[in-house]
């Protein structure tokens, strides 16, 4: 992270990244984090980034636990229409490439700065989970991980259906 001068108004703060594109050249990226008057150190800056929206969240959760996926196939895991995954895949640390199967199917995945930025985001999220859990025998876990999933099944099923 940078402090990026501006001529006029506030000076930002600014990630910036280097990747592949799809012809093998590479793309220069870049993300505004926030002014200078708003986050005034590096270390207030890293903890906004952490701080992703929901849906940036899940987004990146998904591709760090489950891998590359289909752009159309995020949308319904994080409860988001497809062009809402457009937008939330555009704002992201991830590369969307064309399938080598299907030139229609774009995969989307974390780049390396996108995993850096969910992991310990995804870490700290654990953890919290993790205590509000503490409050539970191993047996109620257990009990709860049993419904959850009887849940998640019957929810998928509906969403076949419909």
């Amino acid at each position: 992270m940078t402090v990026e001068r501006r001529k006029k108004g506030p000076d930002v703060w600014c990630f910036r990244w280097r990747e592949g594109g799809p012809d093998g050249r590479k793309i220069h990226r870049r993300i505004v984090l926030g002014t200078t008057d708003d986050l005034k150190t590096i270390a207030s800056t890293r903890k906004a980034v952490v701080g992703l929206g929901l849906s940036d969240f899940g987004v990146l959760e998904v591709l760090l636990n489950k891998g590359p996926l289909p752009v159309n196939t995020i949308g319904p895991i994080v409860d988001l229409t497809p062009g809402s995954i457009s937008i939330a895949v555009d704002r992201l640390l991830v590369t969307r490439v064309e399938s080598t199967e299907d030139r229609r199917v774009r995969i989307i995945a974390l780049t390396p700065r996108g995993k850096d930025l969910i992991v310990p985001a995804f870490r700290k999220h654990s953890g919290q989970m993790k205590r509000v859990l503490s409050e539970l025998s191993a047996e109620e876990l257990r009990s709860l991980e049993v419904a959850l999933k009887k849940l998640g099944k019957r929810a998928a099923a509906l969403m076949e259906e419909s």
